[in-house]
């Protein structure tokens, strides 16, 4: 089974950033019920136990981590995401580290969007710019793993721990 672990998100109002990019971007947005911080993306797994006894020694976080602006990966840009405070979750970080967890190339964000295309890259530079400071919602003080199922329609993620 593909596993992951993550804290799940809650967005103030991911509707109206959804609105604001649209006719903006072409692309597959998450749903909203999906929405999480990735800590560690594992794959394929046959035996989830190891992973659920070593996910056992770490702490759920202290409290909630704010998200504030959205950003981007890749050029042209592919992944569009909402930014998240890193010292917080960094620290969280080296606790998986010390788990035995591989968290490479680590940076965290939420998904909202797998880019295809944009459309307007002028008036999305310009819309990005609306959401430079703005505070959009926050990672849950909880850390789950996850089994991911792709199915045509999308992924749907379903929580084991």
């Amino acid at each position: 089974m593909r596993l992951f672990i993550a804290s799940p998100v809650i967005l103030n109002d991911y509707a109206s950033i959804k609105t604001d990019f649209e006719g903006i971007i072409e692309g597959k947005w998450v749903e909203e019920k999906n929405l999480h911080l990735t800590w560690v993306f594992l794959g394929e797994v046959d035996d989830p136990e190891p992973i659920i006894s070593k996910l056992s020694t770490i702490l759920p976080l202290e409290t909630p981590v704010e998200s504030e602006g959205l950003g981007y990966f890749g050029r042209p840009p592919r992944v569009f995401f909402a930014k998240v405070e890193f010292k917080l979750l960094y620290d969280k970080a080296r606790e998986f580290k010390e788990a035995g967890f591989d968290l490479y190339r680590f940076k965290p964000h939420i998904t909202l969007c797998r880019i295809k295309h944009i459309r307007d890259y002028r008036a999305y530079k310009e819309v990005l710019k609306n959401y430079r400071e703005k505070k959009l919602g926050m990672v849950l003080p909880q850390i789950h793993l996850y089994k991911s199922e792709l199915t045509p329609k999308g992924a749907v993620h379903t929580m084991l721990m």
